[in-house]
C-alpha cells in the first residue's frame, strides 16, 4: 500500500483565495450567489468568508446593488515590496523623459507567477497613443518584453519554458530567444496589436540579472517624434539609467550559464 502525503490545505484559505482570483478577472462585480457558483461552493459556505475578506479591505460590496468588487488591496501590498517599489521609482523619471522625447508611451514589465505583469506606464505626451493598463498580465509567449525577460532567464528557467511549449513553437521561440540575448534587446512587430513595433530594453538589477524590461510600443503617426532607431536609442538610455538608479550594472542575465 503506497502511502499519500498529508494533506495540509486549510478549507477557509482555499475559499479566500478561490474568491479573490474569481474576482481579478471580473470587469464588474459578482452577487454572493453567483460567486457561490462559479467557486463551486454554497452561498452559506463563503459567506463568512466574503465578510473577512471585505472587513479586511481585500473586497468591496457595492452599498446599492450588493455586487462584490475586488478593491486595490492587493495591489497596494505588491507595491510596498521594497524591491517592487524601488524599481518603480527607479523608472518613473528615466520613463517621463523617455515620454516627453519620443512622443509615445512607454511601460516597465516583469516576469511574475509565468505571465508579464505590467508594473507601471507613462502616457505619451501626443494626442494620440498606445495604453497599457497597470496591474495587466499577458501571457509570456505572445509579448515581446515576455520574450526579452525569458531570453535574460537562466538557461534551467528558460528550458523548462519552452519545453512546455508546442515542439514547433518551441524551436520557434528558443532561436527567437537566442537572437535577443545576442543583440540584448528586442525590436519586433507586436503580436497583439498591427501597427505597433515593440522596442524592448533590458533593466538590470545590482546582482547582474534582469530585474524587468521597458516597452516603447512605437506607433508611427505624425506625433511620432523622430525616427525609429532614434526611439530606440532613448529606450536604451532610459533603460540604462533605470538599471543605474538601482545600483545595477548591465550583465548577461541568463547567457551567463551558457
Amino acid at each position: 500500500m503506497s502511502a499519500t502525503a498529508p494533506d495540509y490545505s486549510v478549507p477557509a484559505l482555499d475559499k479566500a483565495l478561490d474568491i479573490l482570483e474569481l474576482l481579478a478577472g471580473q470587469s464588474g462585480g459578482l452577487a454572493q450567489g453567483e460567486i457561490a457558483e462559479r467557486v463551486e461552493r454554497s452561498a452559506s459556505q463563503i459567506f463568512r468568508v466574503l465578510q473577512t475578506l471585505q472587513a479586511r479591505g481585500y473586497i468591496y460590496r457595492h452599498p446599492q446593488s450588493g455586487l462584490y468588487s475586488l478593491s486595490l488591496r492587493m495591489f497596494d501590498l505588491a507595491h510596498r515590496h521594497h524591491g517592487v517599489r524601488g524599481l518603480i521609482l527607479a523608472a518613473q523619471y528615466p520613463m517621463r523623459l523617455l515620454a516627453d522625447r519620443v512622443r509615445q508611451s512607454c511601460n516597465l514589465g516583469m516576469l511574475e507567477a509565468g505571465r508579464v505583469l505590467i508594473l507601471a506606464q507613462v502616457e505619451s505626451p501626443a494626442d494620440f497613443g498606445f495604453h497599457v493598463r497597470v496591474g495587466a498580465t499577458f501571457p509570456i509567449d505572445t509579448t515581446a518584453t515576455g520574450a526579452l525577460l525569458m531570453a535574460h532567464q537562466d538557461d534551467d528557467v528558460r528550458d523548462a519554458w519552452l519545453a512546455s511549449l508546442q515542439p514547433r513553437a518551441g524551436r520557434a521561440m528558443a532561436e527567437r530567444l537566442d537572437t535577443i540575448r545576442e543583440h540584448g534587446f528586442e525590436r519586433a512587430d507586436d503580436s497583439i496589436q498591427p501597427g505597433v513595433t515593440d522596442l524592448v530594453y533590458p533593466v538590470f538589477g545590482p546582482d547582474r540579472r534582469v530585474s524587468a524590461a521597458l516597452t516603447v510600443p512605437y506607433i508611427s503617426t505624425s506625433f511620432s517624434s523622430g525616427r525609429l532607431n532614434d526611439a530606440e536609442e532613448h529606450a536604451r538610455s532610459a533603460a540604462a539609467s533605470i538599471t543605474a538608479g538601482l545600483g545595477g550594472a548591465a550583465g548577461l542575465g541568463g547567457a551567463a550559464a551558457r
